[in-house]
């Protein structure tokens, strides 16, 4: 292996353990969840009050939990005017542990998107990437980094 072959390869986080990673895939499902029955302030509460919100879609990112709840509230009220649902899909967790209270995750999500009396339908493909926090016994997103593929 080359020195140029060795740079592109990832350095090797530490992995959280078992616990650590089924109490953040069940934090995902609610927090999922909740997006998907329209509740964007209890959604919006899975982010720390300073929390960030940035997608490669919008030119800045939304910064404060009130703000992002604010702008998820706006979105999921716009769906219910237009009479559809929409289903988000997250897997392919990866958690990496930073320190007790700190972990990044990077994972893929699929939105779907079904209209009332009407066929489901893939509505957007995307990466995501979180720094999540322990914060009062849970955890909570400090930064979420999402990038939709193909814009």
């Amino acid at each position: 292996m080359t020195q140029t072959e060795t740079e592109t390869v990832p350095v090797t986080a530490t992995p959280v353990g078992a616990q650590t990673y089924a109490e953040i895939v069940q934090f995902y499902s609610h927090h999922m969840q909740l997006l998907d029955n329209a509740e964007a302030e209890e959604w919006a509460d899975g982010f720390t009050e300073d929390g960030v919100f940035a997608q490669n879609v919008k030119p800045a990112p939304t910064s404060g939990r009130s703000t992002i709840a604010a702008s998820m509230r706006r979105g999921v009220d716009r769906l219910k005017n237009r009479n559809v649902v929409r289903r988000h899909w997250l897997s392919m967790v990866v958690a990496d542990q930073v320190d007790a209270a700190q972990v990044h995750t990077r994972y893929y999500a699929v939105v779907f998107e079904t209209p009332v009396g009407g066929k489901a339908s893939v509505y957007l493909s995307t990466t995501g990437k979180d720094v999540l926090v322990r914060e009062d016994g849970r955890w909570r997103i400090k930064y979420r980094e999402i990038n939709h593929d193909g814009a």
